[in-house]
């Protein structure tokens, strides 16, 4: 059996609306506070980030581009970086699909298995939040 634990977690979503329009939507980092619930503030280059352990300033840029990958990257205070991927690829029909790559947090690996779970029960809230808005 193999004991390895996992690090990260995959999720998809479809979403009803146009490429552009989706695309426009999740690289504006200004939109983070609406459809995710770890960011209370966001701009192109700062977002407050809502934590079990209160709220942390941290630096952020989006990467995004014409082909649908929208990435972020976030410089903690103390100057780790931590970073999330996604990708939108449009469906023959129209709509698009929306896939978001969760990466564990740097943690102790005996926390981790407990914490991605956390983490990707918040991720599927999320993207149900962007399937709201968007549609």
């Amino acid at each position: 059996m193999d004991k390895t634990v996992k690090t990260f977690d995959v999720q998809s979503i479809e979403l009803h609306t146009d490429f552009k329009k989706a695309l426009a939507y999740i690289a504006d980092p200004k939109n983070l506070p609406h459809w995710t619930s770890a960011f209370k503030e966001a701009d192109e280059k700062t977002a407050l980030l809502v934590t079990p352990n209160g709220e942390l300033k941290i630096g952020l840029s989006t990467v995004s581009n014409e082909s649908g990958t929208i990435d972020w990257h976030m410089k903690m205070p103390d100057g780790t970086l931590g970073k999330a991927f996604s990708r939108l690829t449009e469906l023959p029909d129209g709509n698009v699909v929306y896939c978001f790559v969760l990466l564990a947090p740097p943690i102790p690996v005996e926390q981790l298995e407990g914490t991605l779970n956390e983490q990707k029960k918040l991720l599927a809230n999320e993207l149900n939040n962007l399937k709201r808005i968007l549609e």
